[in-house]
């Protein structure tokens, strides 16, 4: 969660509440259990590790002052380095669709390199599995457990096939809004799909 937050604020300074909305937003339904209580807690902790600084703004009569969040240059590194890892060893599909939301809305990276990035260390591991799971002799247990990793990496791929599919398009449809004027349109399709 950390590192989503962090992202969302490469794009610009925000309010918890609205990280919040646009957290909730490009998870859609998995979103809807986010508690806004862990956004604030979330941005004390990147405060207080010096990835995030606090600052007061002025607000609404009802909310004279409200805390506006904003990167420190430490933050923008762990953005940078958040963006590049490319571990899959027990994937968090929530944290990768953020990671390619994120990316895409600050442009920081571009969500389909991101994509072919994974593929490319999820095919290194299955390589390394199917050739581990025919050293093993048959009926062993390992044997059994290494086709699991296979199948589970398959399915990973197919995932990011149709990640790469979805990304490549709303990068279409962008391109499409901004050879007509219409803006870029990059955030609304990186917060609402994907």
């Amino acid at each position: 969660m950390q590192d989503a937050v962090l992202a969302m604020l490469a794009k610009e300074p925000s309010h918890g509440y609205q990280l919040h909305a646009r957290l909730r937003r490009t998870l859609g339904p998995l979103g809807e259990a986010m508690n806004r209580g862990q956004i604030y807690v979330t941005l004390a902790r990147l405060e207080r590790a010096g990835l995030v600084v606090c600052e007061r703004a002025d607000g609404l009569p009802e909310r004279p002052e409200r805390k506006v969040y904003a990167l420190t240059p430490a933050g923008q590194q762990r953005v940078t380095a958040w963006l590049s890892e490319v571990g899959w060893p027990k994937p968090d599909l929530a944290e990768f669709h953020l990671k390619c939301a994120a990316a895409a809305a600050a442009r920081l990276a571009d969500p389909v390199e991101l994509v072919a990035a994974q593929r490319r260390e999820l095919l290194r591991r299955l390589r390394e599995a199917q050739q581990a799971a025919l050293a093993e002799p048959p009926g062993s247990g390992a044997g059994l457990l290494l086709e699991g990793v296979v199948l589970r990496l398959r399915a990973d791929l197919r995932w990011l096939e149709v990640c790469e599919r979805a990304w490549s398009e709303a990068g279409d449809r962008a391109g499409d809004r901004a050879d007509h004027g219409a803006g870029d349109g990059v955030d609304d399709e990186a917060e609402g799909g994907g």
